[in-house]
């Protein structure tokens, strides 16, 4: 099971980290990635981190902003996103798929999702 958190209410330019966590399996073997869905709007994808090689990958939108990384300790993954903008609104999703590599893009490329938690960039 996955569980994202750390969504809320910003203001332009503020910076907010979501969090992304698993239960019942080690995310170390597991590619994870961040997608997200603005209202009215088709789920999209943000950024994703390599299970082989912690290489990371992000949609040109976030490129600059975002950064995906790993906590391996305690078995997290985190998007730091910076310089948040209005666009940035959406709900965002962490998901996860085993021994995953490369920029995986795509929904179904993944087994596993979070329940998704909002962001909302605001003045």
């Amino acid at each position: 099971q996955l569980q994202a958190c750390g969504g809320g209410l910003v203001q332009p330019g503020d910076s907010l980290r979501l969090s992304c966590a698993a239960s019942g399996f080690t995310l170390d073997y597991y590619a994870i990635g961040w997608f997200r869905q603005a209202p009215g709007k088709e789920r999209d994808w943000v950024s994703c981190i390599s299970s082989t090689d912690g290489r990371t990958y992000y949609a040109d939108s976030v490129k600059g902003r975002f950064t995906i990384s790993r906590d391996n300790a305690n078995n997290m993954v985190y998007l730091q996103m910076n310089n948040l903008k209005p666009e940035d609104t959406a709900v965002y999703y962490c998901a996860a798929v085993i021994g995953g590599w490369g920029p995986l893009k795509r929904l179904d490329q993944y087994d596993y999702w979070g329940q998704g938690t909002l962001v909302t960039v605001s003045s």
